[in-house]
């Protein structure tokens, strides 16, 4: 999260943080961002993302619904709506 985000790429960019975990991963491409007006909202949301897996992240980047649903965590758990056992959802 940043309130200059011109200034945070360069600071990723410079390496500024040794122990960061951008530094070994340089040159950095801003991928994705969201524009918030509300800081907490900003940071809930930032610390949401970082606990998704990498093709989730990907499926964001590139506009992805569908794949974003597929790759949720839960997606396991409850399945699909187009996968879901239709015997159990008829509504006899």
């Amino acid at each position: 999260m940043t309130n200059d985000l011109e200034r945070r790429i360069k600071q990723h960019q410079s390496g500024y943080k040794v122990d960061g975990y951008t530094f070994s991963r340089r040159p950095v491409e801003l991928k994705w961002y969201l524009q918030c007006t509300n800081p907490s909202e900003a940071i809930k949301i930032e610390k949401k993302i970082k606990g998704w897996s990498h093709r989730k992240k990907k499926a964001l980047i590139n506009e992805n619904g569908e794949d974003l649903v597929e790759f949720s965590k839960n997606y396991s758990e409850y399945g699909h709506p187009n996968k879901r056992d239709k015997s159990s959802t008829s509504s006899d």
